[in-house]
């Protein structure tokens, strides 16, 4: 059984992707941790591959950019990437992002129980 770093949150963001002469594409992020996340896409990626990576988390905001992300895995038209570099700006972005998902469940269970 695989134990993750870090805890995967589901999420249905609209993501592009290209890596210099090789790839370029677009998919939806299904989902997302610290450090990776995952991407549906009928594009073809092969492990070891570097991306760029531009995830849509918001209509109000830029993109995040994933300056790289290395291919880990592929299957079923899906791929797993790891994040290998982000700029500090980017970095504090999905941070941002990972804290709102985890904060998510208890918000709306607080909602909830204040309907009550």
């Amino acid at each position: 059984m695989e134990h993750r770093q870090h805890p995967r949150f589901p999420v249905q963001f609209r993501s592009s992707f290209s890596s210099a002469n090789i790839v370029s594409g677009a998919g939806n992020l299904t989902d997302l941790s610290i450090r990776g996340c995952c991407v549906s896409s009928p594009t073809a990626v092969k492990p070891g591959t570097t991306l760029q990576l531009r995830v849509d988390v918001s209509d109000d905001e830029p993109p995040i950019q994933v300056t790289q992300a290395v291919v880990r895995w592929c299957r079923d038209r899906s791929f797993g990437l790891e994040f290998a570099s982000l700029t500090p700006d980017e970095w504090a972005r999905l941070q941002h992002v990972v804290k709102e998902l985890e904060l998510e469940p208890y918000q709306r269970a607080a909602s909830s129980d204040e309907a009550v």
